[in-house]
């Protein structure tokens, strides 16, 4: 639900039954946006830029209390508070589409102007220096039920605005792009911007609005410049977003059955099912931008899917491979899904600390390494369709790209080749991002991994959680590193030794899990403790793979294991990126520390293969569980 608030800024010198007709107009917008009421007042210092300094009089007094008021009713009642200015022309659709933002975040509108005060970073909207402005406020925005507290605090600042952003506030940009919008104050301005939106078909300005803006190059040319279509004739079908996504996976799954079976028909089958599985795996989130049909859990589902289909492929070609006698499959099919996922957790994981840094812009550094990065980052993105900004993009090897040199090599050579060159784009592109991220980390000055539920987002189970974090000894990351070191060592020795030689090495391995608990409880502010949870998936995924190759464990079984491991861990992260209630997720499944353990144990005696099939059960029994409980509560809400 939401409660929409319309003020009048200071300097609107329209006529009065303009004014009149103009409010009529806006506040018929905001129901259709979904406002439950709309409440009128005189003057809301929202941006000193477009209302003016206000004056300290009693009627300012006055409504800075109604401000107030209103807000701790929105708060009461749960909702968010859609602020709009009466001299506002626009089309409806941004309204809209400020009070429905996905994951239910804050917003506010802006458009694109060189001497604005406000700057874009990664569609966050944050202050900008002197003379740095890249973007201009249009006198709306959106206020999520968690912010209202931040609101109200700052209700009689001269700029709210500016006090929410100097408090920590970092909304979500929504721009205009196709559409039209602009805060008019004379006859002729109004007469000028209403031409202005008559000038624009509505329907067809969001259903390219609902195309990401700055995707990937193959999407971009090879999906988004005709997935449009589908996402209208899905809309006009009434199917849903969830529905399309079930769609998607449905074709991945087809597409992973044909590579299993191998032949050059069905390869060339398989390739053509991958590449339209992925048009319509955009298409599904188009359509949720489109409609505007956003629930708690679709976006989680659509990430959930996205990292299943991807992953029952790479288990498809192996097993296709496998089926026409090329041996070293399965270990690619192994290799990409530990590194895809630690890729992943990485990617999450920077993008908060990204969103971070951009929230206390002032403690980052100005001068080094980490600075020059950053600032050439940016020039590269400003250089939109140039050379320097597809190779940008190209170089971290995205979903698209993944699927494109899956679907293509695939269809002209076989499994084994194409999870070699997933393998082997996913190295370099790992290589590329840890490093440059790093580098930009040290110089943001700001920490992430403390700012969450830590111990969860560890993943860390009851022996952890109980016992060794009491210590609160160590550095985090320097721990975690030396459990992936040991593990990495152990599957090195086995891929190279005769595994049985050695079973020493293997309970060694579990070593490092005592000590990489000891600094659970500690406060994980250090520059680069953003990687520890990709540090700890990579750990426990290793020694998987080392109990696999100690064991002989069938390599279906290790990748099976991986894969709910996977699907347990992205969880965690998605429900964090998406909004998505945690109420279920995140209980210690034994944890990555119970669960190395008990691995081992099972390896040492001689059930390496049984251990991994019912720690497997365990991990996706539980995930199910969770997911389908909470599924079913954000539903009967």
């Amino acid at each position: 639900m939401t409660l929409a608030l319309l003020y009048s800024p200071a300097g609107t010198a329209l006529p009065e039954s303009e004014a009149a007709q103009l409010t009529a107009e806006l506040d018929a917008a905001l129901r259709a946006a979904g406002a439950s009421s709309v409440v009128r007042l005189a003057s809301v210092p929202v941006h000193a830029g477009a209302a003016g300094s206000p004056s300290a009089s009693i009627n300012q007094q006055h409504e800075v209390a109604r401000l107030r008021e209103l807000v701790h009713r929105a708060r009461t009642a749960g909702e968010q508070l859609l602020i709009c200015p009466d001299n506002l022309v626009a089309h409806p659709s941004l309204l809209w589409m400020l009070a429905t933002e996905p994951a239910g975040r804050s917003t506010v509108l802006v458009m694109a102007d060189a001497s604005g005060d406000l700057k874009e970073d990664r569609g966050r909207i944050v202050p900008a220096t002197p003379g740095s402005g890249t973007t201009r406020f249009l006198g709306a925005m959106c206020v999520a039920p968690a912010d209202l507290p931040l609101l109200e605090k700052v209700a009689d600042r001269p700029d709210l605005l500016a006090a929410l952003l100097d408090d920590g506030l970092v909304p979500i940009a929504t721009r205009p792009r196709t559409l039209r919008a602009q805060q008019v104050r004379t006859p002729a301005e109004l007469a000028s911007a209403r031409a202005a939106v008559a000038a624009v078909d509505e329907d067809a300005a969001r259903l390219r609005l609902a195309v990401k803006e700055q995707d990937d190059f193959f999407t971009t040319y090879a999906v988004s410049s005709w997935s449009p279509i589908v996402t209208r004739t899905a809309a006009r079908l009434g199917l849903t977003p969830t529905a399309v996504t079930g769609l998607s996976v449905l074709f991945a799954g087809a597409a992973a059955l044909a590579f299993w079976q191998a032949s050059r028909p069905l390869m060339i089958l398989g390739g053509i099912l991958l590449y339209l599985g992925f048009v319509l795996d955009c298409v599904d989130g188009q359509l949720a931008r489109y409609t505007r049909n956003f629930d708690a859990f679709g976006g989680w589902l659509d990430t959930m899917a996205d990292r299943a289909k991807e992953y029952a492929v790479y288990a498809g070609l192996a097993a296709g491979a496998e089926r026409i006698g090329l041996p070293y499959a399965w270990p690619l099919a192994i290799a990409a899904i530990v590194l895809q996922t630690a890729r992943h957790m990485t990617d999450t994981w920077y993008g908060a600390l990204h969103d971070e840094a951009a929230a206390r812009p002032v403690q980052q550094a100005t001068a080094g390494v980490g600075a020059r990065l950053t600032a050439a980052s940016v020039a590269a993105q400003s250089q939109r369709g140039s050379l320097i900004y597809w190779g940008k993009k190209i170089v971290v090897f995205p979903i698209g790209e993944r699927w494109a040199l899956m679907s293509v090599l695939a269809a002209f050579t076989n499994g084994r080749i194409a999870l070699a060159a997933v393998v082997g784009f996913g190295l370099l592109a790992a290589a590329y991002t840890l490093a440059l991220r790093s580098l930009r980390a040290l110089s943001m000055r700001v920490s992430v991994l403390d700012t969450v539920d830590t111990m969860r987002h560890r993943d860390d189970g009851p022996l952890v959680r109980a016992v060794l974090s009491r210590v609160g000894a160590g550095r985090p990351l320097a721990l975690a590193a030396l459990f992936t070191g040991y593990a990495l060592t152990a599957v090195l020795v086995f891929l190279t030794l005769d595994p049985s030689r050695y079973p020493w090495l293997l309970a060694v391995v579990a070593v490092p899990v005592v000590l990489s608990g000891f600094p659970a409880r500690t406060r994980h502010g250090g520059a680069l403790d953003w990687l520890l949870p990709a540090a700890l998936r990579a750990a426990e995924y290793l020694v998987v793979v080392a109990v696999g190759l100690y064991g002989s464990v069938p390599p279906a079984v290790v990748f099976l294991l991986l894969f709910t491991l996977a699907l347990r861990h992205y969880d965690l992260t998605a429900r964090m990126e998406k909004g998505a209630p945690a109420s279920g997720a995140g209980g210690a499944v034994l944890g990555w520390d119970g669960r190395v353990l008990l691995l081992a144990l099972a390896a040492l005696l001689g059930y390496a293969t049984a251990g991994a099939a019912v720690l497997a059960a365990l991990v996706l029994a539980s995930f199910t569980v969770t997911a389908a409980r909470d599924w079913h509560t954000s539903r009967s809400r």
